[in-house]
């Protein structure tokens, strides 16, 4: 049921996201990460569950071998990333500098950013400096935002802090060990790199704990 609510989900949201697309990389499109899920769980959990009613060996037999195969790309996923570091975060750099070029076009993304970017005390995808490529970040615009990034990079002093929404205004042509108390200077990519890397043995143990019993079971 679970798995067909975030199918739903995710074909009403690609029905939205197509009336303003602006957005063509599957890293930029969360409602086509919402499909491939959503129908991969109802598929494998629909399986099994006519399976486990009929006593069907072959249907069960496919159920096991599905929950294998996912278990094992994402182990593969999860190698290739660390063995070629380097080449995954160039493919996601030149996606969210995607993203932050149409930041204000496209709801999905800009909420994922700052979400991110808040969360991983974090600004753009390399560093602070990505927001240059938005044309109303651009220190070539006229603007309020001109040469500045958006609020989520700003540095809270204290929790809960009602931040000023142009904190970041003039900052992008400044270095770095001028912006430390101001914003955070550190790329999304590198930081969530840092939290993944961190906490790489709890987010193993979450994943096999979750996918070793359906597939031994």
């Amino acid at each position: 049921i679970f798995g067909l609510v975030i199918l739903c989900v995710g074909i009403y949201a690609e029905v939205e996201r197509q009336k303003h697309k602006t957005l063509e990389g599957i890293f930029l499109a969360p409602a086509i990460i919402l499909l491939l899920l959503g129908f991969t769980m109802f598929g494998v959990s629909f399986v099994g569950m006519v399976g486990s009613l009929r006593d069907n060996r072959t249907l069960l037999k496919m159920f096991f071998w599905v929950l294998l195969v996912i278990f094992l790309t994402e182990l593969l996923l999860l190698f290739i990333e660390i063995i070629f570091e380097n080449k995954m975060n160039a493919v996601f750099h030149s996606n969210i500098q995607e993203g932050i070029r149409h930041y204000y076009d496209d709801l999905d993304f800009k909420n994922i950013l700052d979400f991110v970017q808040e969360k991983f005390s974090c600004c753009g995808g390399d560093e602070y400096r990505d927001w240059e490529v938005n044309q109303y970040h651009s220190c070539n615009g006229s603007g309020p935002l001109a040469c500045g990034v958006p609020y989520t990079c700003c540095i809270r002093k204290a929790p809960g802090e009602v931040i000023n929404t142009l904190c970041g205004y003039r900052t992008l042509d400044k270095e770095r060990l001028e912006l430390l108390d101001v914003i955070h200077v550190r790329g999304c990519i590198h930081a969530v790199g840092l939290w993944l890397k961190d906490n790489f043995e709890a987010t193993l143990g979450i994943v096999c704990s979750l996918l070793l019993p359906q597939v031994c079971g």
